[in-house]
């Protein structure tokens, strides 16, 4: 957990404690210096008084990262002054949490007794390390986003083989896979997109943390420089301790049990993900669930590429949830519900089965209006029992935090009952509650006071009855209090003085106060404290007496309130799996209802799931830019692709019913684009289980969806667009299926317009006939639309537009036949380009029609390749190229 927070900035005199003669040190620092060693490439938060401070090297980084000021302290008399820079305790997560954000780790030292006892005894105060925080390790809410999780990864790497675990730390998940082809493990992991990966290495540089973008030897190329990684020691990954540590961890005898027993890398990662938890953790164990190995051939694959070009958490322009699928359809009540949706959509199912099982649950809630709804106001009432049971096991959750875990817990019976008649089997999942996790909220609620305080040694947290020796001592406390209450008007009976009063000071205690007019009518068993200009005050020796039980009893009565608090944590942490798992059934019912919602509101329609290759979607639209217009605006389109079930009649029919190929034609901004990601959204959509934006829809399933939209560059590794491009498009090339659908838009427009127009012709081509994957090719050569006439399963569509003398109307209409123009000047004209640019393109375009090379080649014909041609090198595309 190492990282150099120094950087490479000069540093000003005495930052570098290692220069520094530590025995002239003062007794704080050298107590700094030794916790430090410990960490020395963690930022280490010190508490001092009210603040927590930081030195040398770490006070110039924090200072430089958050913008804070940075000063001096003396560090000793020979030493003088050394960088030091503070935050006040009370926002101190929030100050680790903006650094973490960063990528730096932080830990953080403690006061762990009282500062007074130290005064007393003239000795500096003890610190204690009580937290260390690293990217993938938090569990507060307030250091987490409370809608996605928070993923820690491990990875392993031998050859072209790889093994992967992943944990949220927060809701317990636990996951391990193992595969080959370095390429996955690039994609399995922007889809995690997890907040630190773990590495093993030999290298020079082991221990270190790399921030993102931060380059390494030590790391193979495959890993995306996006993450934070923990450079770690091997050991702890080879496979004897890994195995050794995964079967204590969870008291197993073997890995069969738990499907990892096949899965060797995946276990060294999973076994060195747990060593960095026991030495991160220290003082807050975490208890993750049992380990469950996955295989990526589970699930709908959807490369990085993919889910930039559907947008589908978060949009291609700025990166933000607005304007992403997740955003159009999240109508979930819960945080929980909220993860699970978008797991769901990173993950689409394969099983018909189980993808049939949520479209029920939908229906059914469809068809039960009142049901759904109740459902719906009674889980915005449940609050996050994953992080809450979390923070209760590894003992960081505080009062505030048991009351919102037994408030949830008390609401599972009414669920129970609105599920009770239910036939779909993740209602089913909701009927019977465990009567553990009910007595377990009673006897919360019988122990904790309804608002308790944030901290938990201030007392004021249980309630009377539930110690006989608490309520004996606060009995006790309560009377102490009255008599001191009751003492200033039996003192002013007793002397006379109407103006004498009782008071209470930290330094001196409580006390009388008598005006200096009045001093001489005090009593003779009043002791002379203290002498202020107008006015002395006193003590009694009963007074003294009563004094020091309130105090003691004070301290006492705190200490045993946060025992009795403690120890009803721990009882909640030991039913940790049972609250998981009832969390699990609520956070999935949490999605389907909110799915069922949006079907009703934005009427969509459940899709009927196929074997083959069918897709037929009819009348189907954009599920984000239906919801960004105004109601009915939206233009909707039909689109078939891929073979039926049932082989249909061989009778000529132009364009096929069911090509395999599209060639999609028509103007720039006209919605060819739309049209692409809209039904690669409700592929998606229909594989995560939900109901789809259209009047009907027939599926099969998809084992891969790939698009290839938009233009974006990669200068940091010197890729210009068109090399992305033909990236992008011999990934699709080498990887997709006939059950794959493919979404391509302009391919070849980066280079010339020769070279261009082939690339595309020749890719359209192996689509359709080598690799016969269900397609939609859009483009502005229309010349590509000579395909259809020698090859039986592509059709030519185009996006229409109304003609006028002066100007285009576009009608968004997806319809069968192909344009013969591509209408860009006239685009480039509602752009807004000058008129006298606008009639000289025209004048260069009708040039360049008349003596094209390419136009030529075409009206001579285009020679059809012989019947048993699979290859597309073996097709001349135009004549005068023959040689």
């Amino acid at each position: 957990m190492n990282f150099s927070p120094s950087g490479s900035e000069s540093l000003p005199n005495n930052a570098d404690y290692r220069q520094l003669d530590r025995s002239q040190l003062s007794e704080m620092m050298q107590r700094y210096i030794e916790v430090k060693d410990q960490y020395p490439h963690a930022l280490l938060f010190f508490r001092v008084g009210d603040f927590f401070e930081c030195f040398f090297q770490d006070a110039v980084t924090i200072a430089r990262e958050l913008e804070l000021v940075q000063t001096t302290k003396s560090a000793g008399k020979e030493i003088g002054r050394v960088p030091m820079t503070g935050v006040p305790f009370e926002h101190v997560y929030r100050y680790s949490n903006m650094l973490l954000e960063k990528g730096y780790p932080v830990v953080i030292c403690d006061q762990v007794e009282d500062a007074a006892i130290a005064a007393k005894e003239r000795r500096q105060v003890k610190r204690e390390i009580t937290r260390i925080l690293t990217p993938g390790t938090l569990t507060d809410d307030q250091m987490l986003p409370g809608r996605q999780n928070n993923f820690l990864a491990a990875v392993v790497i031998a050859g072209d083989h790889w093994g992967l675990a992943y944990a949220d730390v927060s809701t317990g998940e636990f996951l391990a896979t193992q595969s080959q082809n370095l390429e996955h493990l690039t994609q399995e992991l922007m889809r995690l997109q997890p907040s630190e990966i773990l590495f093993p290495t030999h290298a020079p540089d082991l221990g270190k943390m790399l921030r993102p973008g931060q380059k390494s030897e030590s790391l193979p190329d495959c890993l995306p420089a996006d993450f934070c990684y923990s450079l770690r020691s091997q050991i702890p990954f080879t496979l004897g301790e890994a195995r050794s540590r995964i079967l204590e961890e969870f008291k197993l005898r073997s890995l069969e049990g738990i499907g990892c027993h096949n899965l060797p890398l995946g276990v060294r990662a999973a076994g060195g993900l747990l060593e960095y938890l026991e030495e991160t953790q220290k003082q807050n164990a975490v208890p993750l669930q049992q380990l469950h190995s996955y295989t990526l051939s589970d699930y709908l694959i959807l490369d990085y590429q993919t889910r930039r070009n559907l947008e589908i958490t978060q949009t291609i322009r700025d990166g933000t949830l607005q304007g992403s699928l997740l955003w159009a359809i999240d109508q979930t009540s819960t945080a929980m519900g909220a993860r699970a949706l978008r797991r769901w959509l990173l993950q689409p199912l394969l099983s018909i089965k189980g993808i049939c099982s949520r479209y029920d649950t939908i229906q059914e809630l469809i068809n039960n209006a009142e049901l759904r709804q109740d459902l719906q106001q009674l889980l915005r009432k449940i609050y996050d029992l994953e992080r809450l049971t979390g923070r209760a096991a590894n003992g960081t959750a505080n009062a505030k935090d048991l009351v919102s875990l037994a408030d949830s817990l008390s609401k599972l019976p009414q669920l129970a009952a609105l599920a009770k008649s239910a036939k779909s089997p993740y209602l089913k999942a909701l009927q019977n509650v465990p009567p553990l996790l009910e007595e377990l909220a009673r006897k919360i609620n019988s122990y904790l006071v309804e608002s308790p305080p944030l901290y938990l040694k201030e007392g004021g947290l249980i309630k009377p009855g539930v110690d006989p020796q608490l309520d004996q001592m606060q009995a006790g406390a309560a009377e102490d209090q009255q008599w001191i209450a009751n003492l200033e008007i039996q003192e002013r009976e007793r002397t006379g003085i109407p103006t004498l009063k009782v008071g209470f000071n930290k330094t001196f205690g409580y006390y009388i106060s008598i005006t200096r007019s009045k001093s001489d009518q005090a009593p003779d068993d009043y002791i002379r404290k203290q002498t202020l200009t107008n006015e002395e005050r006193y003590i009694t020796p009963e007074l003294k007496e009563r004094e020091a039980r309130i105090l003691t009893a004070k301290e006492d009565l705190n200490q045993l309130e946060y025992e009795i608090f403690a120890r009803l944590r721990d009882e909640v942490g030991e039913h940790t799996d049972l609250i998981r798992e009832i969390s699990r059934a609520i956070a999935a019912i949490d999605v389907l209802c909110g799915l069922a919602e949006i079907a009703v509101y934005q009427g969509y329609c459940r899709p009927e799931i196929v074997g083959g290759r069918e897709l037929r979607i009819i009348e189907g639209r954009h599920p984000v830019v239906e919801k960004s217009l105004p109601a009915g605006f939206f233009v909707p389109n039909t689109a078939q692709l891929g073979s039926p079930e049932v082989t249909l009649p061989t009778a000529d029919i132009s364009p096929p019913s069911h090509p395999d190929l599209i060639i999609l034609t028509g103007p720039n901004a006209s919605g060819k684009s739309c049209y692409l990601r809209q039904i690669g959204l409700i592929q998606l959509m229909a594989q995560i289980g939900s109901f789809v934006p259209a009047t009907s829809a027939k599926l099969s399933i998809c084992d891969r969806i790939f698009t290839r939209v938009g233009a974006v560059d990669d200068l940091a590794t010197g890729q210009s667009t068109f090399m992305v491009e033909m990236n992008e498009t011999a990934n699709i090339l080498n990887h997709a299926t006939p059950k794959s659908l493919v979404l391509l838009d302009e391919i070849g427009r980066g280079t010339a317009t020769f070279d261009g127009l082939s690339i595309a012709w020749s890719v359209a081509e192996y689509l359709a006939t080598t690799i016969k994957a269900r397609t939609i090719f859009a483009t502005h050569y229309h010349e590509l639309n000579e395909l259809a006439s020698i090859l039986d399963n592509v059709a030519n569509y185009q996006v229409t537009v109304k003609e006028l003398p002066d100007k285009i109307i576009f009608l968004h209409q997806v319809q069968p036949g192909g344009a013969d123009k591509s209408y860009g000047i006239e685009a480039g004209r509602l752009a807004g380009l000058p008129d006298v640019v606008i009639k000289r393109a025209k004048q260069v375009m009708r040039q360049i029609e008349k003596h094209s090379k390419i136009a030529m080649g075409l009206r001579k014909g285009i020679q059809k390749p012989p019947a048993n041609t699979t290859n597309i090198q073996q097709l001349n595309i135009f004549e005068d190229d023959q040689e």
